[in-house]
């Protein structure tokens, strides 16, 4: 069985006692956590060196999950974006083999089309067998021809909170991998998740992680809730 909890960032922002109080801000946290979701890739990239270095300070079985930049996603909306993805994929090698799922998070605005996400996906797998998890943020992504296709090219579609509509909330795709983004309900990034919402969770978790690799990643991070939660999480006894 296995479950990987983290947060988007290793910030230990209002949770900082509940960590070591030696080693850097990232050693603090993967001593308590197994995995994080890198999200300063999206914004910019990181020299390979760097990545060297910060998986050369977590223990052997911490995991980091990398979000692909959003100048694949959101500028070039996938198309024409070789050059770019070439460079991520050479940079994020830096983390060998404690590199875990590769994150592909879509607009808003950008809705399926069956061409152009099949063309994407044939370049991105001619490039790398990495794990990908892709979550899609249009309505129109979650409908049979969609899923399919991520399958066909071993792509997982994240299970999300809050949901676009009530099947964005189930994982989709490729069903070799489970990975939950949990963004804060009801207020994104800041509402922090129940004692309740927890203990469902980790049953879900439980279940799911039988026959799959299974993450599941908070991303309310405003206030720090994310890191209260994901430590949380962790300590509630799989059943």
């Amino acid at each position: 069985m296995t479950i990987r909890i983290g947060t988007a960032g290793w910030s230990l922002y209002r949770a900082g006692e509940a960590f070591p109080a030696e080693g850097t801000v990232l050693e603090r946290y993967a001593a308590r956590l197994n995995a994080v979701e890198i999200n300063t890739s999206f914004y910019r990239p990181h020299q390979r060196k760097t990545y060297e270095r910060w998986a050369a300070s977590t223990p052997e079985d911490f995991r980091f999950a990398v979000k692909v930049p959003q100048a694949i996603t959101h500028e070039r909306r996938l198309v024409g974006a070789d050059d770019l993805l070439a460079r991520f994929l050479e940079e994020t090698d830096g983390l060998g083999a404690k590199r875990g799922p590769l994150l592909i998070q879509l607009p808003p605005s950008l809705a399926f089309e069956a061409e152009r996400v099949g063309a994407f996906l044939a370049s991105w797998r001619d490039r790398t067998d990495a794990p990908t998890v892709l979550e899609p943020r249009h309505a129109s992504w979650f409908e049979d021809q969609a899923d399919d296709l991520l399958a066909a090219h071993h792509v997982a579609r994240v299970a999300a909170d809050p949901a676009v509509v009530p099947s964005a909330a189930e994982p989709g795709g490729w069903r070799k991998l489970i990975y939950h983004r949990l963004h804060g309900s009801p207020v994104m990034y800041a509402s922090a998740y129940e004692s309740e919402a927890l203990d469902a969770l980790t049953a879900r978790l439980s279940d799911e992680a039988k026959s799959v690799e299974t993450w599941c990643v908070f991303d309310n991070t405003r206030f720090g809730a994310a890191t209260w939660n994901a430590l949380a999480l962790r300590e509630i006894p799989l059943s």
